[in-house]
């Protein structure tokens, strides 16, 4: 918990019929990722959406917003990833967005899903991060070149794969600093695996 301005990475499992009743968050960017299931959400900013796997949404809770969030349904359980990060400023005004994203660009390279500047169609975080996915098969290598003073935040959400070259599992995750590059290697023993890459100041 805590590293640079990525705040949490909490791993939730919900039941079907289950979930978090209303409760109330400021001055925190929330990103929600699903990875199995769907999940509902409903807040104060009068949105109501159901998220589900390819698709990323984004809370700013800002000056205050209270929210909702339950197993979609009534029979399947949800897997979900919900990420918290520091904004830049406080006090900013409550935002929403959902969108789905590129899981071809995923599989050729990376699929940008948030950054400080929304571009290439993503999320914009009040915040100098880059969120990035890749969905790495066996033997599937990818690299991203780090630079001077950045940091990153590796998540193995689904299945295992190496990070310059310490193999990981599902629900590990590692801090990244003082590299040259990240390179994500799919382990051959395994089927596709789901990699977050938080590229961080």
């Amino acid at each position: 918990m805590g590293f640079r301005s990525l705040r949490v990475i909490n791993d939730d499992r919900v039941a079907p019929g289950g979930g978090f009743p209303t409760h109330s968050h400021r001055d925190m960017e929330i990103l929600s990722y699903v990875l199995e299931g769907a999940l509902a959400h409903k807040d104060s900013m009068g949105t109501g959406s159901v998220i589900h796997p390819g698709e990323i949404q984004m809370m700013r809770a800002g000056t205050g917003v209270a929210h909702s969030e339950f197993n979609h349904s009534k029979t399947d359980p949800v897997h979900f990833l919900q990420i918290w990060i520091v904004p830049a400023e406080r006090g900013l005004p409550p935002a929403y967005g959902q969108q789905a994203f590129d899981q071809a660009a995923a599989r050729r390279d990376f699929a940008l899903l948030a950054s400080h500047d929304g571009r290439d169609g993503s999320l914009r975080l009040h915040q100098d991060v880059d969120l990035r996915m890749a969905l790495l098969g066996p033997g599937a290598n990818r690299q991203m070149p780090m630079r001077p003073g950045r940091h990153a935040w590796v998540q193995m959400a689904l299945g295992s794969a190496s990070v310059n070259g310490l193999p990981l599992g599902e629900g590990d995750g590692a801090a990244v600093s003082d590299e040259a590059k990240i390179e994500l290697s799919g382990r051959d023993e395994a089927g596709e695996a789901e990699v977050l890459l938080f590229d961080l100041a």
